[in-house]
């Protein structure tokens, strides 16, 4: 079809809400459950009209806009999120190291997307699936001064030859995620004879989920920086500093310095004296526009004297089934640690629990971290093999004096991270894939580990 403006694409983009994909099936894809590609591509044929191609323009070049077609879900608590990230160029590490951001491949194929929102429904078959929204999308200013310095942190990866090293935890917004994760999908890179995987630009899950809660649910999200402050620095920079009039002072002399009564009875005091501290009262971290698009969790690090905390740090019940069925890169532990980047707020004692019960502790410190791709690919995959090779050959459980032993991994076997046990008694049991019941496990980071990150 030959479009003579804008608004005829968006029209007829406009024009497919509330059908399905079977609608637009005209070269019968929806035959091949094999092609993951295949409900774009029925888009583009269907109801376009054009070839699908692989171009490193955008798709309606005439106007600088790609098309993308992307799923969204019902949660638990009836919200809706992004299904998945949205991938859109494959990064040619040898050319992409002789761009700016302006010339970059990334902003000439992707600088204007047209998003179709469908909704995908588990029990549904693809046909089924019916497109909800249509939405042109320009980056907003405060949103591009991020996804700017995104580019600029990936670009700087390459050049320093180590593309091998990256990481969707790296960035904020724009990620560069993997991309046919296999051995045969290895790619050149120009700064060192390393092969890396090849990854691809691509918009957050994250990220993706704010703009279906945007458009879709119409949710007002708080920010606390501005275009203004990030055209000057980075959202890393302006964070430290909102935090910096804090460090050193105890929490009892932060609540005085903010008006925030802190509440030990409420799990999510802290959380919310960490919020007002920011400059956003009354409103959960997880709630922040800009915490909530780089998928930055918060972790709360309370050190004793000795610079290390009394325990490890935990993270999810264990999916015992999915660690058995899925290969290392679509396992639960890959997922978490590479598409998350946590804000880490660090406190300090300066007395033990015995020499003072009553101890306060002081605000030290705040540290942006996400896991380095390095220690992802060894010691968390070491953590990964033995614990798969556990599962296979089944779970040994032990009864001993305080209840049941088992092999899983064990901080004393890695030096990143072990599963141990995170239940609300002894009876809160889940099927493992022997058929054997165990005691919910998490896994969980080293203490060791976290003192380390803190103190380098």
């Amino acid at each position: 079809m030959d479009f003579n403006s804008l608004d005829e694409i968006i029209a007829r983009a406009k024009d497919a809400e509330g059908k399905t994909f079977q609608d637009f099936d005209i070269n019968q894809r929806l035959s091949s459950k094999r092609n993951k590609g295949g409900l774009g591509q029925i888009i583009e044929e269907g109801l376009f009209g054009y070839e699908v191609n692989s171009s490193s323009e955008a798709d309606f070049g005439d106007f600088g806009v790609e098309l993308k077609v992307t799923p969204i879900k019902v949660n638990k608590n009836k919200t809706l999120s992004a299904k998945e990230r949205l991938v859109l160029n494959i990064i040619n590490y040898m050319e992409e190291v002789n761009y700016t951001f302006e010339t970059s491949s990334f902003w000439r194929k992707n600088e204007k997307l047209l998003i179709m929102f469908y909704l995908w429904e588990k029990e549904l078959d693809r046909k089924d699936y019916q497109v909800l929204k249509s939405i042109l999308f320009t980056y907003p200013e405060e949103d591009l001064e991020v996804i700017k310095n995104d580019w600029a942190i990936i670009v700087e990866k390459i050049k320093a030859g180590k593309a091998e090293e990256l990481s969707e935890g790296d960035t904020m917004y724009l990620g560069a995620c993997t991309k046919g994760a296999t051995k045969n999908s290895l790619r050149v890179q120009p700064y060192s004879e390393v092969p890396a995987m090849q990854r691809a630009f691509s918009l957050k899950q994250s990220y993706m989920t704010s703009l279906v809660r945007k458009h879709i649910d119409q949710e007002k999200i708080i920010s606390f920086t501005t275009a203004g402050e990030l055209k000057n620095k980075s959202l890393e920079e302006i964070l430290y500093e909102r935090f910096e009039p804090y460090i050193g002072k105890s929490v009892l002399e932060i609540s005085k310095l903010i008006g925030y009564t802190i509440n030990p009875s409420n799990k999510s005091t802290i959380a919310n004296m960490i919020s007002t501290m920011l400059g956003i009262t009354g409103i959960k971290l997880n709630d922040i526009e800009e915490f909530s698009k780089a998928n930055i969790e918060f972790k709360t690090i309370r050190l004793e004297p000795n610079g290390k905390p009394k325990e490890s740090m935990s993270f999810e019940i264990v999916d015992f089934n999915r660690w058995l069925s899925d290969s290392f890169e679509e396992s639960q532990f890959y997922e978490k640690f590479e598409e998350t980047k946590f804000l880490f707020i660090v406190f300090q004692y300066d007395e033990t629990a015995k020499e003072n019960p009553n101890r306060v502790p002081y605000f030290r410190k705040v540290i942006l971290w996400n896991m380095p791709e390095k220690i992802i690919q060894s010691d968390l995959k070491e953590m990964w093999v033995i614990g798969r090779k556990v599962l296979q050959e089944g779970v040994k459980l032990t009864p001993i004096k305080r209840g049941v032993s088992n092999n899983l991994p064990k901080s004393t076997e890695n030096q990143v991270a072990h599963i141990r046990p995170k239940a609300r008694n002894a009876s809160d049991t889940v099927q493992l894939p022997d058929g054997q019941y165990i005691t919910k496990q998490a896994y969980w980071l080293n203490r060791n580990y976290i003192a380390k990150i803190i103190n380098e």
